[in-house]
């Protein structure tokens, strides 16, 4: 599905730390079947040589706890929940980069960067989901700019995301999109600082102004 439009983020979307929204409320989100419901967004959590061994139920446990969902006094959670009039629509996923297995060993987006892997102040966006039925409603755009200040109040001293390019005559399906486009990150004010490949680009956010 190609980004032939651009909606803005919208107004009336209530977002959360996942620990503040019950494990229900996320689970409406991805569905039971498809893309979300199968990874479960473990996708960048379990190494590339383990992920066809990994069972859904056990994918779904993992979520469960990174996520401590229905415990709002947890003083960690792996992302975010969007609320629309009551219902959950959407999820964003955003940790700091080492939590992700396959981020760390990947050649996206490594290449042509000299960067610490492990550097815990560096936080990542690895993920969007919007729930089926409220898509290209601008869900994602409005999950972009809240994760800036969910990462910056918890001491990162910068936000990545590795989105895909889209053009209006380029075909592009909607699971390769879970990494967000590049506008959804434009529109929130991450700025472009690298182009490993033709079709992904690093975007980022410094909240401490080093050069890096």
């Amino acid at each position: 599905m190609a980004e032939t439009t651009r909606p803005t983020a919208v107004t009336g979307v209530d977002i959360v730390p996942a620990n503040q929204a019950s494990w229900e409320d996320l689970q409406a989100i991805f569905g039971t079947r498809g893309d979300g419901a199968h990874c479960q967004c473990q996708r960048y959590k379990i190494p590339i040589a383990r992920w066809r061994s990994v069972p859904l139920e056990q994918r779904r446990h993992r979520l469960r706890e990174q996520t401590d969902c229905g415990y709002p006094a947890s003083d960690t959670t792996s992302g975010l929940v969007a609320y629309l009039d009551g219902e959950p629509v959407g999820w964003c996923a955003v940790e700091p980069r080492c939590a992700y297995d396959r981020l760390r060993t990947t050649q996206v987006p490594w290449a042509g960067r000299n960067e610490d892997r492990d550097d815990p102040d560096i936080w990542a966006v690895t993920c969007f989901f919007v729930r089926a039925g409220y898509r290209r409603r601008g869900i994602s755009r409005s999950l972009a700019r809240a994760s800036i200040g969910f990462a910056r109040a918890r001491g990162a001293n910068a936000l990545e995301g590795y989105p895909m390019i889209t053009r209006p005559d380029q075909n592009v399906i909607w699971g390769e999109l879970h990494v967000g486009s590049r506008s959804i990150f434009a529109d929130a004010g991450f700025a472009e600082v690298h182009r490993p490949t033709l079709r992904r680009v690093v975007m980022r956010v410094d909240f401490n102004h080093r050069q890096r």
